[in-house]
């Protein structure tokens, strides 16, 4: 069993005295859960890591079992299921009862013989509110959530029901439908969680560049960051505006992760897995890539005020004022201020690009992994483990996914896309403003995956005359180019659970304070900023990080 920090044996301490339910057994620190690490061949460098995720699905449809119809319509039972409330709910109707809930209310009666109740958790804070419930008792049977850490303090602390008999029993369409997302629920051969799968396989971060300023500097789309430097200094020399637009949101690395990347070659899966995401700028060679940024901010090319604006509205106010040239978000976040900029000038303005070359000259676009949410049930409901797996998996199956997606009074066009109901329509028939906070289950649908039939289900909903399908068509395209999606293990160390958040937070003021320092200062801020985070737990994560690696 593994050792518990502090914080786990205070919270293993108030659930025991809260929960009269035997706890479920730790998770073992030597057994890895199956990895959903994989990366395309295009732009792959030179060892990539294990396409894992294939074999999840393959361990997920071998592990998951079938149930006859009388097995699955059993003596009642009554769940109590989390719900998210966004405050969006339809005149006259509730987050817990409205047309949806009750659609999945009556299904799920009818066909297990349960009774389905919701509860409502306020989305901002939900992690909070859902620590307050698990550690009073109170939790409702099924709760959920995207952070990981918490997802394994539960796991190993013996707060979660240990799905696995429950998942070979009644999880075949949660495994066929749903198998390549499963393989981080498990621990030490036990399965905590069902992961909700992704729908569309989503690029993390994406770089956009205004074309008509490329146009009337007479150059090339840059395809090397090289070349980016020359547009960045030309778009200057000709005051266009600010070469390269930056916000300074203290919760994310979007504004600078993939080109500071881009210096990191990952050599193989190990480095990979120590140097993930969350800490690639400390990565030896992102030294290098943060030196660069720097130069560039000391030469005027990068918004200057950028750390002050913590919540990016002066950012997304400079895209749709047309005041920036170049830009690196979220794959979407800036579509709809760019659409605005499109209506005011009259033409296209920013595209996609893809000029973070790596040293050996491919490209790396990091993807979001295929699971999302960790969906659990806490130990105090073991005894409804069965028929909590039995709701997860009928909503697995894709016919039931769409109607609790688009609504059970959705249409599909043409092309078979199910089509979201218009606002109007939703609260006229009182669903929810967000329907797919229902759909925790599947989202992975046959058309999603199709990128030339999402480039023209993005083209007919556009909102703005000055886009056409090439541009959604040249956003997949940017997208996929060197499409990589990193180990991730179902284990998160002692080391990273006590000071991870901590450090994650302090790396992202750590990199703005390099790109923002004087020239002549970057190497001793670099060393002091580095320091500071080794004396704050940054290298006891990465040699923990390290060591469970060696141990597969």
């Amino acid at each position: 069993m593994l050792k518990r920090n502090l914080i786990k044996k205070s919270f293993a301490v108030l659930l025991a005295a809260a929960m009269t339910m035997g706890m479920a057994a730790c998770g073992g620190s030597g057994n890895p859960s199956s990895p959903s690490g994989s990366s395309s061949d295009s732009g792959s460098e030179s060892e990539s890591p294990k396409d894992e995720g294939n074999e999840a699905a393959q361990s997920g449809e071998a592990d998951g079992g079938t149930a006859s119809a009388d097995d699955l319509f059993g003596d009642e039972v009554t769940i109590r299921v989390m719900v998210w409330d966004r405050g969006n709910a339809a005149p006259g109707t509730t987050t817990e009862n409205n047309t949806l809930t009750q659609y999945i209310k009556d299904q799920v009666k009818e066909k297990f013989n349960i009774n389905v109740e919701y509860v409502s958790v306020p989305r901002s804070g939900s992690d909070d509110t859902l620590n307050i419930m698990m550690t009073g008792g109170q939790a409702p049977d099924i709760v959920f959530t995207y952070d990981q850490a918490l997802y394994y303090n539960y796991a190993s602390s013996g707060a979660l029901t240990d799905l696995t008999d429950a998942y070979a029993k009644y999880g075949s369409d949660i495994a066929k439908f749903c198998g390549e997302a499963q393989g981080i629920g498990e621990d030490g051969g036990k399965r905590f969680a069902v992961m909700k799968q992704r729908g569309t396989e989503s690029a993390r971060h994406i770089s956009y560049i205004r074309q008509d300023w490329l146009d009337e500097l007479n150059m090339e789309i840059p395809t090397t960051k090289e070349q980016l430097g020359e547009y960045l200094y030309a778009v200057k020399e000709k005051g266009l505006g600010t070469p390269w637009g930056m916000s300074g949101r203290g919760d994310t690395e979007k504004m600078y992760l993939n080109f500071v990347g881009s210096y990191v070659p990952l050599e193989d899966e190990r480095k990979a897995y120590i140097y993930n995401e969350n800490y690639m700028a400390v990565a030896p060679e992102a030294k290098e890539g943060l030196k660069i940024l720097n130069q560039w901010y000391n030469d005027g090319l990068i918004t200057q005020e950028f750390p002050t604006d913590t919540s990016e509205d002066a950012f997304l106010a400079d895209v749709s004022n047309g005041k920036i040239g170049f830009t690196l978000d979220d794959a979407t976040h800036m579509w709809d201020p760019t659409q605005v900029l499109n209506n005011a000038v009259g033409h296209e303005t920013f595209v996609p690009v893809m000029c973070f070359d790596l040293p050996d000259g491919s490209y790396r676009t990091p993807f979001e992994f295929r699971h999302g949410m960790f969906v659990m049930v806490p130990s105090a409901s073991s005894d409804k483990a069965e028929a909590c797996m039995k709701y997860l998996n009928w909503m697995a199956d894709p016919a039931v996914a769409v109607n609790i997606r688009y609504t059970p009074d959705h249409e599909m066009d043409e092309r078979g896309v199910a089509l979201d109901l218009a606002e109007d329509v939703r609260n006229e028939k009182g669903y929810p403003g967000t329907a797919d906070d229902l759909s925790i289950v599947n989202e992975n649908f046959d058309w999603v995956n199709d990128y030339d039939l999402m480039s023209e289900v993005m083209y007919d909903t556009r909102t703005s005359d000055w886009v056409t399908a090439e541009w959604f068509k040249k956003y997949f395209e940017v997208s996929n180019t060197g499409k990589y999606i990193f180990p991730s293990y179902g284990y998160i160390s002692e080391d990273e659970q006590t000071y991870g958040a901590d450090v994650k937070s302090r790396m992202i003021n750590f990199v703005y304070t390099c790109i923002c320092c004087p020239a002549d200062q970057f190497e001793t801020t670099y060393e002091s900023g580095y320091n500071e985070l080794v004396n704050a737990g940054l290298q006891k994560i990465l040699d923990a990080r390290a060591a469970y690696y060696d141990s597969l």
